[in-house]
């Protein structure tokens, strides 16, 4: 094969380029510490690349957002539930404090103002808000647990569920005496107030519309069977409080007594006895007027909201279902971040407060009627018919005073049972809580080891040693220079030269 000057020409120029190709590729290497420029200089990589900074983006999407996020809002939560609890274990104190004998009904009166004092303070933790957000409403997170304001605009018909459980034995004194009944010739102080034991069920909320409750709808179980549905039971009379038989439900037949303005549904024996074994006792009710720090029903019942003021928009229907806010922690891995108000906090602590406050006022006005008549008794000019008549109410309302000291320190004693039950629950939903931050902290650590491991990886497809590009690339300097030599020899001879 004869070679000439032009293949032999076109041949240096050729190798002498691929030299300069191979030096321009190297020293980007060098220079950027990245293997390929552009998809083209090596599909493989650059598809593993892909994949692998996709995957990283979304770790740290996990890792560097939504974990810390989810991390705030759980600690806020906590936070609220661990002062929740030492309110409620201040409140046990305070009722083991009011339940003994050495205390006056003074000391007592003092002890109901911290009581009251703290279950709004409870409630209060129940707007605790992370970044704005209500924490403790599900998903109504612009909504607060609690009304900020009196509201008197909202009407709620409300739902509520017991069981035969709820239904507890009170004891109250009938028979008492007024300071007013000392003019009244009629009454002659001879029948002595007196301790009498009734059922009651009691609603969330006080101060309700003065509107029949229909009729009660019940279940009882069935050994073997699913729970049976009963006749509606319907003898409910509406009473009030002032009623004097307002804790005294008809005997025939026997029934129940709806007292609106304490929330409070008396039952008669004969009804306790068809109702304790109920698995489920289903009422509704009608409220309309809120005090400031009341639980919104929304959050704790089946109800419908209608607002007065603007009676051209619908009623709003409520429905208590679980409302859980997740957070997807991971691939495929979804958390739930929140504990909602009706897991944490109860209306029973607030209404067994209410009902200390009341018996500690019962004492209170008793022993003030006591210092009054005592006081009426000091009058030198009392004859012995109206002396002998005011001794004997005193020693009537000596018998109230005792009486109800001892419903006092019973109410009181309801309020240490209240306390514990409702620490229990707050202690339940910290452990149901920790448990899912636990969880949260080990995704945590898993993505942290994770996101080292993909760049890693990413590093090892992407980027170059060094150390091994410097050495390529002066390696490819002196082939690309001795080509450059070589052909400056070549170039020099021709035909001509020997000629």
């Amino acid at each position: 094969m004869r070679i000439t000057n032009r293949m032999m020409t076109n041949n240096m120029l050729n190798n002498i380029n691929k030299n300069k190709l191979n030096v321009s590729k190297l020293e980007e290497q060098y220079s950027t510490g990245k293997k390929i420029q552009k998809p083209s200089d090596d599909p493989i990589v650059t598809v593993r690349a892909l994949k692998l900074r996709t995957n990283l983006t979304e770790l740290d999407q996990y890792y560097e957002k939504n974990i810390p996020d989810a991390i705030s809002w759980m600690e806020v939560t906590e936070s609220s539930l661990t002062t929740i609890n030492d309110i409620i274990r201040q409140i046990n104190t305070l009722c083991v404090q009011g339940s003994t004998d050495t205390f006056t009904a003074t000391n007592r009166a003092s002890i109901v103002q911290n009581l009251v004092e703290l279950k709004d303070q409870i409630y209060q933790e129940g707007n605790a808000n992370y970044a704005g957000r209500y924490i403790f409403t599900g998903y109504k997170t612009d909504s607060p647990l609690t009304f900020m304001e009196d509201t008197n605009h909202l009407q709620y018909d409300i739902t509520e569920n017991f069981t035969g459980a709820d239904i507890q034995m009170i004891s109250r004194v009938s028979g008492s005496y007024e300071l007013s009944d000392y003019d009244d010739p009629s009454v002659d102080f001879q029948a002595a107030p007196k301790m009498e034991n009734t059922y009651r069920l009691k609603l969330s909320y006080d101060s309700l519309d003065n509107i029949i409750i229909d009729s009660i709808r019940y279940t009882k179980p069935v050994p073997g069977e699913e729970s049976e549905e009963q006749p509606l039971f319907t003898n409910i009379k509406i009473v009030s409080a002032y009623d004097p038989d307002a804790y005294v439900p008809d005997d025939t037949p026997p029934g129940i007594n709806f007292i609106f303005e304490t929330g409070e549904l008396i039952l008669h024996k004969s009804v306790y006895e068809e109702f304790r074994t109920a698995d489920n006792i289903e009422l509704s009710y009608t409220k309309s007027n809120f005090k400031k720090g009341e639980l919104k029903p929304e959050h704790y019942f089946n109800c419908v909201m209608t607002d007065i003021y603007k009676p051209e928009q619908p009623p709003i229907n409520f429905i208590k279902e679980k409302q859980e806010i997740k957070y997807e922690i991971n691939y495929n891995q979804r958390l739930t971040i929140n504990t909602e108000g009706s897991d944490a906090i109860s209306h029973s602590i607030g209404r067994d407060i209410d009902d200390i406050l009341k018996s500690v006022d019962d004492v209170i006005q008793v022993e003030g009627k006591i210092a009054e008549v005592e006081k009426r008794l000091e009058d030198i000019n009392l004859t012995e018919d109206q002396r002998l008549r005011y001794e004997k109410m005193l020693e009537q309302l000596e018998t109230e005073l005792e009486l109800k000291k001892e419903v006092m320190q019973k109410t009181f004693e309801r309020g240490i049972t209240s306390s514990n039950k409702e620490q229990d629950r707050v202690n339940v939903a910290v452990a149901d809580l920790g448990s899912r931050h636990f969880r949260l902290r080990l995704t945590e650590n898993r993505l942290s080891s994770q996101q080292v491991n993909f760049k890693e990886l990413m590093s090892k497809n992407e980027d170059v040693d060094i150390v091994e590009a410097f050495i390529n690339f002066s390696a490819a300097q002196v082939i690309y220079n001795s080509s450059l030599s070589a052909a400056s020899k070549v170039v020099q001879n021709s035909l001509l030269d020997f000629l």
